[in-house]
């Protein structure tokens, strides 16, 4: 399948479906078989479409690179290495990250209806993209999901001057009514890493609160951040939360952790990352509909209240994101020209761009 570069014009909204087609071409091009092509390109549009441009077509790059020096294996083997009813350890073999994490939801999902929870343990993936993309998976199907991932290191120990730990991202997503998931998403540093990608090409400056340089200084400089250390968020309180995701995802499922993985912006290393999930069926609990109810209910009280000089509405957790999604959808996805840019020439070097 070969696109006409004609059709993806810098800034200018694009067609989501047709930049998906473009990403799994790509994924096509390096071997990915046709269905997971797809799942992997779905994952970063949808990013995009959210408007978390950090995790989204930015990324193509990265991964292909990956994929063509065999840090990651284009076709993804998955093992349960652990079978213990409500508890499994799955293996990933370096396969793609989205593809073992989304057949890690259906695993831990068909467990929670089971035995109410189910909990899967992820060894030797790779970066998956957006947490949220795979908790809302869960939500979907009447279940709460919580997922973690430890990364490769960009942050210090506190009052270190070495890098050590990742940004370990965490999502819980819980079922909604009315008003669809709650969905919660967040690093453990002040920022993902990925943005200060975004602002080093775009050439823009970075708040200061975000990263110091090599030498533990505070830094505007997208450039000396990615140098120096992303700052843990709330401080020392970050820097321990990204400890025990690291634990749960790295050493509890046998997989790498602290700074022997290696993140998506290496194109030669395996990766190593490990991710700790656990889906917990509503219905075990109490009536999914009594409990959307509820929801409903709550957050209708978070959205009564008198508003703050400056805003517009009280947001629920992924709230933004749904209306993002809506907006991107009906007015066109535009993405940064040099992300586009990028992304056009990965596409001529895969071959599937005229």
């Amino acid at each position: 399948m070969n696109l006409d570069a004609k059709e993806f014009v810098a800034n200018q909204p694009l067609d989501p479906a047709r930049v998906q087609a473009l990403a799994a071409a790509v994924y096509r091009s390096i071997g990915v078989p046709e269905q997971e092509a797809w799942l992997a390109a779905d994952t970063l549009v949808q990013a995009d479409l959210w408007g978390h441009q950090s995790h989204g077509m930015l990324r193509l790059g990265w991964y292909y690179a990956r994929l063509e020096s065999g840090a990651m294996k284009a076709h993804t083997q998955t093992t349960l290495e652990v079978d213990a009813g409500a508890v499994a350890v799955m293996d990933g073999h370096d396969g793609v990250g989205q593809v073992i994490t989304r057949r890690a939801v259906d695993e831990a999902v068909s467990r929670a209806r089971t035995h109410g929870v189910g909990i899967v343990s992820i060894r030797n993936s790779n970066h998956f993209g957006t947490c949220m993309y795979y908790t809302r998976l869960a939500a979907e199907q009447g279940c709460i999901m919580m997922l973690m991932s430890n990364a490769g290191p960009n942050m210090a120990p506190w009052g270190g001057l070495k890098k050590k730990i990742g940004t370990n991202p965490w999502s819980i997503a819980v079922p909604g009514g009315a008003y669809g998931p709650v969905v919660m998403d967040m690093a453990n540093s002040g920022v993902a890493r990925g943005k200060i990608y975004l602002a080093n090409k775009r050439r823009e400056s970075i708040p200061d609160y975000w990263a110091v340089d090599a030498r533990g200084r505070p830094t505007t400089d997208p450039k000396e951040a990615l140098e120096g250390f992303i700052l843990p968020m709330a401080g020392h309180k970050g820097y321990v939360m990204g400890v025990m995701v690291d634990i749960l995802s790295g050493v509890l499922s046998g997989s790498q952790f602290l700074d022997t993985v290696h993140g998506p912006y290496d194109p030669i290393n395996r990766s190593g990352a490990g991710h700790f999930m656990v889906a917990m069926n509503v219905a075990a609990f109490q009536p999914l509909s009594e409990f959307e109810q509820r929801i409903d209910a709550y957050i209708r009280s978070l959205k009564d209240v008198p508003l703050a000089e400056g805003h517009e509405q009280v947001y629920y957790p992924g709230e933004m994101e749904k209306l993002a999604d809506l907006n991107n959808r009906k007015q066109g996805l535009l993405l940064p020209e040099d992300t586009l840019s990028d992304v056009l020439r990965v596409a001529k070097h895969a071959g599937v761009l005229n």
